[in-house]
């Protein structure tokens, strides 16, 4: 089956697939729009995608619904999450649940693009919606994962605990990968909290695209990995070991494990 359209856009409200379907259009991609996910679904049995867009509160099946469907059913396509219902909650669910991605309403244009443009470069990982396909066509390795003894958020963020109790957090290669190369990390600060969910840093690329890490992790910050300032592409070469972002002392580490997927199933 060929891919048919670039971007399958589902959501209850036509103003918004209006508004998405013009961003795409800026993008020059093409798209198809669904009122709810069962459309949705008929679309994705006669054509393919490179990437889809969901809002979650939808009348009849919502968007958890629609990644559980896509995983039953092997459907590898990317999914970016849109809601008017922001949670970290929500935010956390879809990213365990296997979306790329997670954009409040109301959004603006750049904040869209920034996500759909790391979308369709994850489309180009995936081999599958369960493994990532860890080898490029021309046989080198596309992306490094996470060390087996770490937890990711999603595919973006991962945390690994420290010898004296404290935890480090820090970005994963393929997030790393999904963006162009990084111009700008703008950082917490010393003593700030970070949220399991909320924005924990903001990447700005080479086309001057920001792209915003959740964290896999509440706590305070103790300590500022400095050295990815110092050290030229640090972050980009050594993303799991000198390149982490931040020592923390977690808040509730226990029950938000529960919400982090084990690194050693990636293997």
């Amino acid at each position: 089956m060929d891919i048919s359209k670039d971007v399958l856009i589902i959501d209850d409200e036509k103003v918004i697939l209006d508004a998405i379907q013009k961003i795409a259009n800026l993008e020059n991609l093409t798209s198809d729009a669904c009122l709810d996910v069962d459309e949705a679904l008929e679309k994705l049995e006669a054509k393919k995608y490179r990437l889809i867009i969901s809002d979650i509160m939808m009348p009849g099946k919502d968007g958890f619904q629609l990644l559980q469907i896509l995983n039953q059913k092997r459907i590898a396509t990317p999914v970016i999450i849109t809601t008017g219902y922001s949670t970290l909650e929500n935010a956390v669910k879809v990213l365990y649940d296997g979306a790329i991605g997670f954009i409040p309403k109301p959004f603006t244009i750049d904040e869209l693009i920034s996500l759909i443009s790391r979308g369709l470069v994850y489309q180009k990982l995936f081999e599958d919606k369960f493994k990532l396909n860890k080898t490029s066509s021309n046989g080198l390795l596309a992306y490094v994962p996470c060390p087996t003894k770490y937890y990711r958020l999603g595919h973006d963020s991962w945390l690994s605990y420290s010898s004296e109790g404290t935890i480090k957090v820090g970005v994963t290669d393929l997030f790393l990968k999904s963006i162009n190369s990084v111009h700008l990390l703008d950082l917490m600060k010393m003593g700030e909290t970070i949220y399991q969910g909320g924005v924990c840093a903001k990447i700005v690329d080479n086309k001057e695209l920001v792209h915003q890490l959740l964290s896999p992790v509440s706590g305070k910050i103790i300590e500022i990995n400095n050295e990815i300032f110092e050290t030229k592409n640090l972050l980009e070469k050594d993303p799991y070991f000198n390149g982490w972002l931040y020592r923390i002392i977690p808040n509730n580490i226990d029950s938000e494990l529960s919400n982090l997927t084990p690194c050693s199933s990636d293997f």
